[in-house]
């Protein structure tokens, strides 16, 4: 498959050959972690403690579906170790059976993640299918990839069919989103929101724009979400002319290519002993993966995206594929867990939908 000649920032875990390509290493690693006296490392145990477990789903309101690991970008903190050189795609058949699987259900959104989703194939296909089923669709945009030659349609195609974009930008500032993200990706990305812009979308149109922000370095986010995102469009409306509807703040998690990170810089006990003493129970009882299914490229069904990743698949005798979807059974499912969920319940929490409490 071919990709546009975009930012090329690090090589993958993978063409590396790290260790930490593999799933099965990274769940060991974070789970040896040693923590300093009086925490405790148990993810399980906390949830018992705040009267959560075990942790069981309560409907389904998304299905999320992860088209691949192909990227125009190789961004530091990735939990997905995309690039260009990775090869997992979505098939058509595969895209084709998530779109048959809506059909029988009632599942209103489809969120559609990668990689960057944009480079499968099947991209334009799953957003009209799933938008002649009347679900509300949502694009997880890296916004590079609106600046290439090959997309540039796609500001277009997607206010025309009406989907929401959700865009990573770690700061307002080129610094901080450079750092994180490579040497020139500040300057593609504003590029790329301001195409959005010209379109409707951000504009009071209807066509609703969000970004997303990540830390730099091994910190939780310190602001609320709404403080951040008043500072944020006053300050991307000053300094670029740029509109957007909301702001929504994550927590990196110790997973893939952040892993190493935090291993090599010296910060993996400090990082971990720092989400587990922000174990919030308000934000574990709304976690995403509560009122989600994540869908791989290959069909396979997990709780989230970062257990996705982790190739845990969704357990306890749930359906494991999407041929075997049961909407019933996945509604009511327990949840697979492990020492990297407290990434989504620490201070404020953390999900595909921003702060969580």
């Amino acid at each position: 498959m071919s990709v546009p000649p975009e930012l090329r920032l690090l090589p993958t875990l993978e063409e590396r050959r790290s260790p930490l390509a593999s799933a099965a290493e990274q769940l060991a690693r974070v789970a040896s972690v040693p923590l300093e006296p009086g925490l405790e490392g148990d993810f399980d145990r906390a949830l018992e403690r705040a009267g959560l477990f075990p942790l069981a789903a309560r409907g389904l309101q998304v299905f999320q579906i992860n088209v691949g690991k192909l990227c125009n970008q190789t961004c530091a903190h990735c939990h997905v170790d995309a690039g260009p050189t990775r090869e997992e795609a979505m098939s058509r058949a595969t895209a084709e059976l998530c779109l048959d699987v809506l059909a029988k259900t009632d599942i209103p959104i489809v969120d559609i993640t990668g990689g960057a989703p944009e480079l499968n194939p099947n991209f334009e296909l799953l957003v009209t299918g799933a938008r002649k089923l009347g679900r509300h669709v949502m694009d997880r945009c890296n916004l590079t990839i609106l600046e290439s030659q090959r997309f540039a349609h796609l500001p277009e195609f997607l206010a025309g069919h009406q989907v929401e974009v959700v865009c990573s930008l770690p700061h307002y500032r080129a610094l901080n989103t450079d750092k994180q993200r490579g040497a020139g990706v500040f300057e593609r990305s504003i590029a790329g929101l301001k195409r959005l812009n010209a379109v409707g979308y951000g504009k009071g149109s209807g066509l609703k724009l969000v970004l997303v922000t990540n830390p730099v370095g091994a910190l939780l986010p310190t602001s609320t979400q709404a403080a951040l995102q008043v500072e944020w469009k006053r300050e991307l409306r000053r300094l670029h002319g740029i509109e957007f509807d909301e702001l929504h703040t994550i927590t990196n998690m110790p997973i893939s290519r952040y892993l190493e990170w935090l291993e090599q810089s010296g910060n993996l006990e400090e990082y971990l002993s720092k989400l587990v003493q922000a174990f919030n129970p308000a934000a574990a009882a709304g976690v995403m993966c509560r009122t989600m299914v994540s869908v791989g490229w290959d069909g396979r069904l997990h709780d989230c995206d970062f257990n996705q990743m982790l190739e845990l698949e969704c357990g306890f005798g749930a359906p494991r594929h999407l041929a075997e979807f049961d909407e019933a059974k996945l509604a009511a499912r327990r949840i697979v867990t492990a020492r990297h969920c407290f990434g989504c319940t620490a201070g404020a929490g953390s999900s595909c939908g921003g702060q969580l409490a």
